[in-house]
């Protein structure tokens, strides 16, 4: 296989393995969501904030190292989507903001806000940013609304390569049905999550007990909006790019990609499977809080497996429903190969970096937070 070829296939795995990531770490905003209907005291609502507060830094900058992986080896969706869909993705940042805001201040004596309001932050943050992140994620599948035209970059008074067709500038995918189908299914995923962090992390009976019941109905409305979605995206087509570049529309084109990458395929069941197996032994055993571990890993790999069904096989991982033609793949969005080459030597220092978060939470959570430990935060 061409050095160059293999490579943009590295770096779109990369980038799958990242928003894989990225949506486990979405248990600290599936936490956040639910501050005030299972936190009932100002202990409780101090125990989850507490809690989280150890580890919302890792989602905020896995979503920047997402953002920065995009922009480096595949630029150009980059500029198409970052630059186009711009008020998505900056409803998306503000409420992360939003958060570190609350964070830093709600603690803070005389502030202005009151200490309610920077929670109703957190909890803003903890629906928006999986919902939105869910609907983002739905228009590799579903597509966006974006023209390229490389021969604009002669025009000097405006050299742009993409250009958004709409002018709701990336609002207009909370009109598409499918695309609120994935954003709910995220949502309530990060739920989920939330659910099994509370019980793993928190030494709270009712805390513990509540977060179990409402891990039940979480995971039903999850796997009714995931499954939906799965079931519409291998049924529909998708867009191929052939060897002379043409782009066209093929019928059960996700399909096809799970059948021909078939190990694909096996790591998503397993992926699904482990996210099961959390959620149901945590149900059926009130003594088990380790329920975050194999859901989380199950997280990680089915969402890897999604986005490297949108990617690989010669598959357009973001469609333009304005121009076929236009549609991004793995070939005409990527980086130069020496950019590539240079990118894939810096990536030897990602397991390194997964050993340090691995070794900084195991670091901050051997045991589980208590009433006693308030007074730090």
């Amino acid at each position: 296989m061409d050095t160059y070829i293999l490579l943009q296939q590295y770096w779109w795995f990369i980038i799958s393995l990242l928003g894989g990531i990225l949506a486990f770490l979405l248990f600290v905003q599936g936490t956040n969501s639910m501050l005030f209907s299972i936190g009932r005291t100002e202990t409780e609502r101090g125990l989850i904030i507490a809690s989280t507060g150890r580890k919302w830094e890792f989602t905020f900058t896995t979503l920047v190292l997402f953002g920065g992986a995009f922009f480096a080896s595949f630029p150009l969706f980059y500029s198409t989507s970052f630059g186009g869909a711009y008020w998505l993705w900056m409803i998306i940042l503000f409420s992360f903001v939003l958060q570190a805001v609350s964070y830093e201040f709600q603690h803070n004596e005389g502030n202005l806000l009151g200490k309610s309001v920077y929670r109703s932050f957190l909890v803003a943050n903890g629906i928006i940013a999986p919902f939105l992140l869910g609907v983002a994620i739905a228009t590799f599948f579903t597509g966006a609304d974006f023209i390229i035209d490389k021969s604009s970059l002669q025009d000097s008074s405006m050299p742009v390569i993409s250009r958004w067709t709409s002018a709701w500038n990336g609002l207009e995918a909370l009109l598409v049905p499918w695309n609120l189908i994935m954003g709910f299914a995220v949502l309530f995923l990060s739920r989920c999550l939330g659910n099994l962090y509370i019980i793993n992390s928190i030494a709270d009976e009712n805390l513990a007990c509540r977060s179990s019941v409402r891990l039940v109905g979480n995971a039903v409305v999850f796997l009714l909006f995931f499954v939906t979605f799965v079931i519409h995206v291998l049924l529909s087509p998708g867009c191929e790019v052939g060897q002379t570049g043409e782009i066209t529309i093929v019928p059960y084109k996700y399909w096809d990609n799970f059948i021909t990458l078939w190990p694909v395929l096996l790591t998503f069941l397993v992926g699904v499977l482990l996210v099961l197996y959390g959620i149901v032994r945590t149900v059926l055993s009130s003594s088990w809080c380790k329920g975050i571990w194999p859901t989380g890993i199950g997280t990680i790999i089915t969402v890897t497996s999604l986005l490297l069904c949108a990617g690989w096989n010669h598959t357009c991982y973001y469609p333009s429903v304005s121009d076929v033609q236009s549609s991004l793949h793995l070939s005409n969005s990527c980086s130069s190969l020496f950019t590539l080459q240079t990118m894939t030597w810096v990536s030897i220092l990602i397991p390194f970096v997964i050993i340090y978060i691995w070794y900084a939470w195991r670091s901050i959570s051997k045991k589980k937070i208590t009433p006693d430990e308030l007074e730090e935060y």
